[in-house]
């Protein structure tokens, strides 16, 4: 298997977007974010339930196993130019610009936080976001929180409904909201085969 991790210690740094988790949802925000020339660092235990999966019901996939969907999508993430890092992120803080993200190696600052953990909420809860009366954590239809700059995807914001397809585009969602801000104005990540770069 290919490893796409960087796992050297590293010091602080600076992110456009920091995504925790690198399930469907993690990478999925981690790909637009690249793709459209945001600096983008995603953490990751690479404990993904979709280890357990095989995938029959994803688009345009037939059959793939979910280490295989991992392994693919990670790459995909890589040649776009996001950094991958196998490590667990100990804490998630606001800070006067942003966000710094700890690991036990590193910090990082970001202006835009994509939370990917999956049923596990504590970096979510610790950073204030208001939850539901179903113990999830409350995000709007870009999946932003409670807290500006913050989004919570997959199964993070659902009780139900827990599916690779599902938290992909919830992944998406996030990060089309980033650009948006970004860009002022409404971005539509729409790709032609004029497009298509050279990997």
């Amino acid at each position: 298997m290919v490893k796409y991790f960087v796992q050297q210690r590293l010091h602080s740094h600076m992110a456009d977007v920091a995504v925790v988790g690198g399930g469907p949802a993690g990478l999925t925000a981690a790909l637009y974010a690249a793709k459209n020339d945001l600096e983008t660092v995603l953490f990751d235990t690479d404990e993904s339930w979709m280890h357990k999966a095989h995938l029959f019901n994803y688009p345009a996939v037939r059959s793939i196993s979910g280490d295989e969907f991992l392994e693919m999508t990670r790459g995909q993430v890589a040649d776009r130019g996001a950094t991958l890092h196998e490590q667990e992120v100990t804490a998630v803080e606001q800070a006067a610009d942003g966000f710094t993200v700890e690991t036990d190696a590193d910090e990082y600052d970001a202006d835009y936080v994509v939370l990917a953990t999956g049923g596990n909420r504590d970096l979510a809860e610790d950073l204030g976001c208001e939850f539901t009366e179903e113990d999830v954590v409350d995000v709007n239809l870009d999946m932003e929180t409670s807290v500006d700059g913050v989004y919570a995807t997959g199964a993070m914001g659902r009780p139900e409904k827990w599916q690779a397809v599902i938290a992909a585009g919830d992944g998406a969602a996030a990060v089309l909201d980033i650009l948006s801000k970004e860009k002022g104005e409404y971005y539509h990540d729409f790709d032609m085969p004029s497009d298509v770069p050279e990997l």
